[in-house]
């Protein structure tokens, strides 16, 4: 119990002291015009008031990530808790507030052609089709799953719903962002908010024994923390997807100064819902073997429906489908419409137009019913790992741009680093990688990761000597 409560307080501290300290050392600015204001187009730049944008952002990144990711992260044991709290402050909310706010100092681009500006012009073209690629995935699997429930729930044919949901990201995807997703969105990142306050306090006051914190692996199966663990984990820690969601919001964004709140602020909410989540999960159960058991029978839908009927009673068992249903096609259709803006921003077409809007996202979403007839088993492994990857190069771009303005790069280039080594030695040992033995894996993972700081840290020398030159010069 004190280990669970100490981490949400260790959570709300970061956001407050650490959190400030990364704004500082961005430097914030609000005299200067955001893109929300000076681009204001109607559809996609439009200011909002910060509070309803962090809701939006807040279930753009949310979803069921910091639920489905933390309920098999638990299966580590108490342990998850460490990468949760200490992840989410230093590496997961320092991703997501430097893709906002890089996003807002360059005309609320995508994310990537922010990487492109940074780290030149071939990682913007891999960018481009990697972080594309990633987001049609995401809303065809988010399509897939919910249809699935729903079919079984209702007695619907699913190829029916599969169509209804994809005439409602079409919409989602076209139409200005105030009009749909601002004005439902926030009705549902509220309702996450009160499901997960409501599990937390549940699972106190009914005497569940939430674990305290072990370095002991628990993990039924023996499952190593190194690098399982961090792949496993992504939506309550750190997540490459969220660096394609904080664009949309900056467009939105109406002064620096609230973007601590919006992109910090709602990454450290993700990380309180995985956190509790996680000691759910542990402690409903019994332990880390009566939760292996039943999401062997059933999976994270199974956990999540028990443990909400449970606690929480109808209120629960509605929350619950709100959430298993509504929030995968709430992540689904932002997935959709961030990919029409990175191809937008691509062959710089203007979104003003609506014809215009179409001439993207039909094409997108022809593409994404023909995958609709393909078994994604195999392919939404490599999710996990391409999403942790795609983090990894956004923190290396916000390091470089810190290194350029000669700025304390390391809130960036640590988690680069670290990062590196973590989806090095996965995609070399998991089974859907090359399948590794552990020690080789993991050794080229750490060498790799080394390499790549010792390459940025010539970056950076050369940039400090040309920055010396230049105020010397003047």
């Amino acid at each position: 119990m004190f280990t669970f409560i100490l981490s949400i307080a260790i959570l709300i501290l970061g956001y407050f002291v650490y959190g400030k300290f990364v704004e500082n050392v961005f430097g914030i600015d609000d005299t200067k015009v955001t893109p929300a204001v000076s681009m204001e187009d109607g559809v996609d730049y439009i200011p909002m008031s910060w509070p309803r944008i962090f809701l939006i952002q807040f279930l753009n990144i949310a979803g069921l990530g910091p639920i489905y990711g933390a309920i098999a992260g638990a299966l580590w044991g108490p342990a998850a808790f460490l990468w949760i709290v200490f992840g989410c402050i230093f590496a997961g909310a320092v991703h997501d507030y430097f893709s906002g706010m890089l996003s807002i100092r360059h005309k609320g681009t995508s994310v990537s052609e922010i990487v492109g500006i940074y780290l030149g012009d071939t990682a913007k073209t891999i960018m481009r089709v990697f972080s594309v690629v990633l987001l049609i995935l995401v809303g065809v699997v988010f399509v897939m799953g919910p249809a699935g429930l729903l079919a079984n729930i209702t007695g619907l044919s699913k190829t029916l719903l599969i169509g209804i949901i994809i005439i409602y990201y079409l919409l989602a995807t076209v139409l200005p962002v105030d009009k749909l997703i601002g004005k439902i969105y926030p009705i549902f990142g509220a309702s996450l908010l009160i499901m997960a306050v409501g599990i937390g306090i549940g699972i106190i006051t009914k005497g569940y024994t939430i674990p305290e914190i072990t370095l002991a692996n628990l993990h039924p199966k023996g499952t190593p923390f190194f690098p399982f663990l961090f792949i496993t984990i992504a939506c309550g820690a750190i997540s490459g997807f969220h660096a394609t969601q904080s664009p949309l919001m900056a467009r939105c964004v109406r002064k620096e100064s609230e973007g601590r709140r919006i992109f910090y602020g709602s990454m450290i909410a993700e990380g309180i819902i995985a956190i509790i989540w996680a000691a759910a999960s542990m402690a409903f159960f019994g332990g880390t073997e009566g939760l292996a058991a039943t999401l062997a029978n059933g999976g994270p839908g199974v956990v999540v429906n028990e443990i909400s009927k449970t606690l929480l009673g109808t209120v629960g068992g509605v929350l619950a489908m709100l959430g298993v249903v509504a929030c995968p096609i709430t992540s689904g259709d932002t997935a959709f419409r961030s990919a029409r803006l990175v191809i937008a921003d691509a062959i710089n077409l203007k979104q003003e137009k609506a014809i215009n809007r179409f001439y993207i996202a039909i094409p997108l979403f022809a593409v994404g019913v023909a995958l609709t007839k393909i078994d994604f088993g195999i392919v939404w492994r490599y999710f996990s790992w391409s999403n942790q990857t795609l983090a990894m190069i956004v923190l290396w771009a916000a390091a470089t741009y810190l290194a350029n303005k000669g700025k304390f790069h390391w809130i960036c280039s640590i988690p680069a680093t670290f990062m590196t080594g973590v989806t090095t030695a996965y995609i070399l040992q998991a089974k859907e990688g090359f399948k590794l033995a552990a020690s080789i894996s993991n050794t080229v993972g750490i060498v790799l990761a080394v390499m790549f700081f010792a390459m940025f840290m010539n970056k950076v020398k050369k940039e400090q000597k040309n920055l010396k030159a230049h105020a010397t010069a003047k």
